[in-house]
């Protein structure tokens, strides 16, 4: 569920973040709702807001995630040797 904004916290629209982010604004609001994005609705009648810092955040969080997931698609092509160190290397780079 969302949180509320944290104080001092710089608040954007979802569509500038839909814009940066290449998402559209439903996706956009559907990451807040997800807890991947921090963001309030605000304001009478109420918008949604997203804190700025999430967005970087968020970004960071899916680097991390394609990192590791290119580090367990090389290992699982890796042969035992190349891993142990010792034995025949069956596809050299």
């Amino acid at each position: 569920m969302p949180e509320s904004a944290r104080p001092g916290a710089r608040l954007i629209a979802p569509a500038q973040v839909a814009s940066a982010l290449s998402l559209s604004v439903d996706e956009v609001i559907a990451l807040v709702i997800d807890g991947q994005l921090r963001g309030t609705r605000v304001g009478v009648p109420a918008q949604w807001r997203v804190e700025e810092d999430s967005v970087t955040d968020y970004l960071d969080d899916r680097a991390e995630e394609s990192r590791r997931m290119a580090l367990w698609r090389e290992s699982n092509a890796a042969s035992f040797p190349e891993l142990w160190g010792s034995g025949r290397v069956r596809n050299p780079d």
